[in-house]
């Protein structure tokens, strides 16, 4: 039991090394996402279309991923998908996934520390 809490964690801590790398903002993918970005600013009816497009995409994402919370799959994973797409051009969007974000490792926390305590017999009686 030991182990495999040890190689939960590891893969955790792995996990959210990768996400650390990912959102590094000097990233090549990320530069030439920044210069598509400018080109588009430049022309008004370009960026009309462009956010109404990324609005629309993001909140179907986002609608999408919440219908599929309480079904078995990547429920959550679609959420922050559209969350992430609204974010590249809304604030409040980035703001929203920061929060969401904050808020399930908070609960992933408490979770995990349940299961301890649970398993150790410290939580209760084990089911």
């Amino acid at each position: 039991m030991a182990t495999e809490l040890h190689e939960r964690t590891d893969l955790e801590e792995t996990v959210r090394a990768e996400i650390r790398a990912a959102e590094n903002p000097d990233r090549p993918i990320r530069r030439r996402l920044r210069r598509a970005r400018v080109w588009v600013a430049r022309h008004p009816r370009l960026e009309f279309s462009y956010r109404v497009a990324v609005g629309t995409a993001g909140g179907i994402l986002t609608v999408l991923g919440l219908l599929l919370v309480p079904l078995p799959g990547p429920g959550w994973l679609v959420v922050f998908l559209g969350l992430t797409v609204l974010g590249t051009e809304f604030g409040w969007a980035r703001r929203a996934a920061a929060s969401v974000k904050r808020l399930l490792d908070r609960f992933w926390s408490w979770w995990k520390a349940r299961r301890v305590a649970r398993v150790t017999g410290r939580g209760g009686t084990p089911r």
